[in-house]
């Protein structure tokens, strides 16, 4: 089994080992993955975060040793704060990483840091403050940075920032926690899910205070909830059917 590092900002993980295949998920600065198999120009890896596996360019990661992987892994939380920053390596060229880079490998990599840094689990209060963090951030799938973000994205790296792991799809992140029975039984930071004509969960959101929803679609944007499920302030429809509320915290 070989093992690696992300040791660039943003990578994009894709479905398939090829440029123009469809981007998964991303890998952010100082994520560890195992690796599955490697070809000639990609890998295809699961990280050790969430077990979310895809296909990596082979120029874009760092190769270590178990040890190494085991320490990382193992390591308290320590991630970056700020929607951008940089590293810097022993020639002083720097590196862009963006807000929910994992700052553990800065030894690994003899790279410094000196932005702000979050270093132990909030309470569930903060989770309502940290997604604001995102508000207006562009919808892109896969994606998991203020600069494009997916809806499951969000949910999981608002989680992340504050301690605790969140699995990285919509559909996976709903058979985490406690289902709630109605709408008022819910607290801020929360999560709500929501299903299309199938019955398969597509889509997730961080409830707020009065009955709104912090979600991404289109953008990370803020809409009412009903039972019915969310109704867009700007379209005057209800555009995402509610399937349950999950209690996570």
């Amino acid at each position: 089994m070989q093992y690696g590092i992300c040791n660039l900002g943003i990578v994009p993980i894709r479905l398939e080992p090829a440029d123009t295949s469809e981007m998964v998920t991303q890998a952010l600065y100082g994520d560890v993955f195992k690796v599955l198999e490697q070809r000639k120009k990609w890998s295809r890896i699961r990280f050790a975060y969430d077990k979310y596996e895809g296909w990596i360019d082979n120029k874009q990661y760092f190769e270590v040793e178990k040890e190494q992987y085991n320490q990382l892994i193992e390591s308290n939380i320590c991630l970056s704060k700020d929607l951008i920053e940089f590293v810097a390596d022993a020639n002083n060229d720097l590196y862009p990483i963006p807000l929910g880079s994992n700052l553990n490998c800065l030894e690994l990599f003899k790279q410094s840091f000196d932005g702000n840094k979050i270093t132990s689990k909030n309470g569930k209060a903060n989770i309502i403050k940290t997604s604001f963090l995102y508000l207006n951030a562009p919808y892109l799938w896969g994606g998991k940075t203020p600069f494009g973000i997916d809806c499951s994205g969000f949910t999981q790296m608002v989680y992340k920032l504050n301690g605790y792991k969140l699995l990285r799809d919509a559909s996976q992140q709903a058979t985490q926690g406690i289902a709630l029975s109605f709408i008022e039984e819910s607290e801020p930071g929360d999560l709500a899910f929501f299903d299309n004509s199938e019955g398969i969960i597509t889509h997730v959101g961080i409830i707020l205070k009065d009955n709104y929803i912090i979600h991404a679609h289109g953008k990370v944007r803020i809409d009412r909830l009903d039972h019915s499920g969310i109704f867009n302030i700007d379209k005057k429809t209800h555009t995402h059917r509610l399937r349950v509320i999950k209690k996570i915290i």
